[in-house]
């Protein structure tokens, strides 16, 4: 059998429906999200007690979250329990047609289920319903339909508004997804601010990646120890030079008695004061006082921050106590991929 040497070109597509169907679904799906912050916030605003009911319970519980659903909404709740499990609410998915099949051993006694459904009536759902009415744990429902099965059996009920799908047909799953998937991020930056979720929290959720070295802590990056280059105040300026030359980062930390940072030396510092005399100063004279800092508990991008806003290339870590305790270069922060 022959191998074509090159991919053939693709055949010419009709186009001329494309965009405006794009804009099309595009809008109708952007309505469906106004349906549903109008559910959230109108003047009966069910769905915005449901929802604030739902977040205190959530809240309490001591187990995981378990999502489930099926079809559509099964690629949903599994992006759903994904989400919630980054951001400080440990969650699970649990395929609804697999937990009659051994999976209900996945859900336990502390948990709670939140499931996904747009008609109520999944049949699939109807071994867990049945498992967490059992033996009692909280069931909180995403489903258009509150009288369906899964809505009269839920404990909470998010109603979703009716709005029209994208699909022509009115068949697939489109608008509808949206709109799970919009509440769903809703639920879980809810529960991540009620919780107090920080940016560092994260990072210890989030090790890889370009995420991950966005969340990267400044004393993950920094020069310490013996790096840091470093001379008392009243050296004179022929010591500080050497000192900057050795450790090669174009500056020098100028200590007080106490060993905190009191004024740092730069290569532009050295520039504003080129002249016969230079050597013969102190590094008082020469000093920036009083130069940005970051501490070491800073995440690095902040760092990146720091220095594009103020044009610097180089910044002095310290401690609380004002005492440097390593160097950061914008160089290192590239090396991690920051920029």
């Amino acid at each position: 059998m022959s191998i074509p040497s090159a991919r053939p070109a693709p055949a010419a597509l009709p186009h001329d429906g494309a965009v405006p169907s794009a804009l099309r679904t595009l809008r109708l799906e952007r309505a469906g999200i106004a349906a549903l912050e109008a559910a959230l916030a109108g003047p009966v605003a069910r769905l915005g007690h449901e929802f604030a009911a739902a977040v205190a319970l959530l809240l309490r519980v001591r187990g995981r979250v378990i999502v489930t659903g099926m079809g559509k909404s099964g690629h949903v709740g599994r992006k759903l329990a994904a989400t919630l499990a980054s951001t400080g609410t440990p969650s699970s998915f649990v395929h609804a047609a697999e937990a009659s099949h051994g999976d209900l051993g996945m859900i336990q006694a502390d948990d709670a289920v939140v499931a996904l459904s747009w008609s109520g009536e999944t049949a699939e759902l109807a071994a867990i319903i049945t498992y967490v009415r059992r033996f009692g744990m909280p069931l909180v429902a995403l489903t258009s339909n509150p009288d369906s099965a899964l809505g009269r059996q839920a404990d909470l009920c998010l109603t979703l508004p009716k709005s029209e799908e994208a699909c022509p047909n009115g068949l697939a799953p489109t608008t509808s997804t949206t709109m799970q998937l919009a509440l769903g991020d809703a639920l879980a930056v809810a529960l991540l601010e009620a919780r107090g979720f920080s940016a560092h929290d994260f990072k210890t959720l989030h090790p890889g990646g370009k995420l991950g070295s966005q969340l990267t802590y400044v004393r993950d990056v920094m020069h310490a120890g013996a790096e840091v280059p470093r001379v008392s105040v009243g050296a004179a300026m022929d010591e500080a030079v050497v000192e900057m030359t050795g450790k090669r980062f174009g500056c020098v930390c100028a200590l007080d008695a106490a060993g905190r940072l009191a004024g740092l030396v730069t290569d532009g510092d050295l520039r504003r004061h080129m002249g016969p005399g230079l050597m013969a100063l102190r590094v008082d004279a020469v000093m920036t006082a009083r130069p940005l800092t970051i501490g070491p508990d800073a995440l690095a991008v902040e760092a990146l921050a720091l220095l594009n806003g103020q044009r610097r290339s180089v910044l002095p870590v310290v401690d609380r106590d004002g005492v440097p305790v390593g160097i950061l270069h914008i160089h290192d922060l590239y090396a991690i991929g920051l920029a």
